[in-house]
């Protein structure tokens, strides 16, 4: 155990100097694209329409990044994030009927219902995209399709989905940082911060909204 530590201890500055050079590395692109999404998911916890602004910059950028460091499921996920931009914008606005969108939360069995069919997804994507020459081909395609139908849970403020963003940023996080994206790593490590607090803001929210109805 002693001689572990020691090594490790050894091979920090080694892994810090490698990170830093990887880092500066990193292209303007990338770091715009980064504090762009940033800003998507503080605007967001805040309930500011604003966020899909701001998502649809990054996606838009992220799209070209992805598609060059061959994670193409992430590439053909932030296709999609792009259509979600303009979708959330109307959602969120009311749709037709212009009534703000309120925090919703779904029962435990219609949640198992949408994992269930996701979950489906996950092995065709990868198949298709490992043909493709695809990076990480089926961990790619778990994060894509459920990052696909967790927006659509954002887009319909459904509280639930910051618990599923945990998940899939965590396994996002360890991909980026495998293909040296590490512009996309520091994101989604400041992103697992910002889910923490999106879970107590929006749960502070739904209660307030909650105790609205029930005065009315």
């Amino acid at each position: 155990m002693a001689i572990y530590w020691i090594n490790t201890a050894a091979s920090m500055p080694e892994f810090f100097v490698h990170w830093w050079q990887g880092l500066q590395a990193q292209s303007l692109l990338e770091l715009i694209a980064v504090i762009t999404a940033v800003l998507y998911l503080w605007l967001a916890i805040r309930e500011n329409i604003w966020c899909w602004f701001f998502a649809f910059i990054s996606t838009a950028l992220s799209i070209y990044i992805f598609h060059q460091a061959s994670l193409l499921s992430e590439s053909l996920l932030n296709v999609f994030y792009l259509v979600m931009a303009v979708y959330g914008w109307y959602q969120w606005r009311g749709g037709q009927s212009h009534n703000p969108r309120q925090i919703q939360k779904w029962p435990l069995k219609k949640h198992l219902l949408w994992i269930a069919i996701t979950a489906l997804f996950v092995p065709l994507l990868g198949l298709y995209t490992q043909q493709y020459g695809a990076a990480y081909p089926f961990l790619d395609a778990f994060t894509s399709c459920f990052a696909v139908l967790t927006t659509i849970l954002v887009a319909y403020k459904v509280y639930e989905n910051w618990y599923y963003w945990l998940v899939i940023d965590s396994v996002s996080m360890w991909l980026f940082w495998q293909k040296e994206l590490y512009f996309f790593t520091g994101l989604f490590a400041i992103y697992l911060i910002m889910v923490i607090i999106g879970i107590i803001q929006w749960s502070k929210s739904y209660d307030r909204q909650s105790a609205q109805i029930t005065r009315h």
